[in-house]
């Protein structure tokens, strides 16, 4: 997908989003009342303390700390460099106590932007991969990816919980109503499905976003970013099917370069040539494999792009 038609794509998706909750909030506003007005607020403003405290849980949740340029000046000398070329200020660097390689971009108002690496990634990337990594995440910062997916995830948030609430009254309330406040239930739980079908694709296409970004400010290019998406599934992978429970880590998977919960079948997706990520035939063999339809359906469902399918986008960049 070419960047314009990724653009256009994201574009046309958020506008898709905002376009159908408007629809749907006035369809049930002419029938259910004003009723709902307060369920929204409510939702708005649980998700907007979320966003606004998020850094703080993240941190605790993940044993991030801040570290300093002294502590790390090989790392923060990257960061910073790679911010420049991003045209955005440098971050602050954080390291999770996390054993699995990963990385993230968190940051609100009240913290500030954050860049996390993960104790697992630094043990197990080159530094041009973990350059390219961080210029993942930076690509998600300059583009206001964790604003942007904050304010879609409240979409389908207040449908979720009007449906229910329509339900509750449906069932609960006087005997009259309850056929109508039974059907608006189901129909506000449908487009709560519907906007999280959407959400989903947005997310998938930002990571996509992201990752040309990553690929252009790294000195190693898209070949870097591709071998440490190759480790990172690879490492976690053999990680979950030697028993390590990942899902300890998922909480904010999808702030993540890579969902630990799915790196098991991205790992059989890749085969045996992540073993060694670093040739070039590791790139090949990615974009030859078959890509099934069991992949397909499981991709509708996951925040983050089919890896072969990723590193093929990569592999047109390079």
């Amino acid at each position: 997908m070419g960047l314009w038609m990724l653009r256009f794509s994201m574009m046309a998706t958020l506008a898709i989003i905002i376009g159908l909750s408007s629809l749907a909030i006035a369809v049930l506003m002419s029938f259910a009342g004003f009723g709902i007005y307060f369920i929204a607020a409510v939702v708005v403003m649980i998700n907007l303390a979320q966003w606004l405290f998020a850094p703080y849980i993240i941190d605790a949740v993940y044993g991030a700390r801040e570290v300093s340029p002294e502590e790390a000046p090989q790392l923060y000398s990257v960061l910073e460099r790679l911010s420049k070329k991003s045209g955005i200020k440098t971050p602050k660097l954080m390291v999770a106590d996390i054993p699995i390689p990963n990385a993230f971009a968190y940051g609100s108002p009240l913290t500030g932007n954050r860049v996390a690496v993960t104790k697992g990634l630094l043990s197990t990337l080159d530094l041009d991969e973990v350059e390219a990594v961080l210029g993942h995440e930076l690509g998600h910062l300059k583009h206001r990816d964790v604003q942007i997916m904050m304010f879609v995830s409240v979409l389908p948030a207040i449908f979720y919980y009007i449906g229910y609430s329509l339900l509750l009254s449906g069932m609960f309330g006087e005997r009259e109503g309850r056929g109508p406040a039974m059907a608006l239930g189901f129909a506000a739980l449908v487009f709560y499905w519907i906007l999280t079908m959407f959400t989903l694709y947005l997310s998938r296409l930002r990571e996509y976003y992201a990752d040309r970004h990553g690929a252009a400010v790294a000195s190693g290019g898209a070949r870097s970013l591709a071998a440490a998406l190759a480790k990172i599934v690879s490492v976690t992978g053999r990680a979950k099917l030697m028993g390590a429970n990942t899902s300890s880590f998922g909480h904010f998977k999808a702030l993540f370069i890579a969902d630990p919960d799915r790196a098991d079948r991205d790992l059989e997706e890749l085969g045996s040539v992540a073993i060694a990520p670093r040739e070039e035939a590791l790139i090949q063999e990615i974009a030859s494999r078959r890509i099934t339809l069991a992949d397909r359906i499981a991709e509708l469902f996951s925040t983050h792009p089919n890896i072969v399918k990723r590193i093929r986008a990569l592999q047109q960049l390079s």
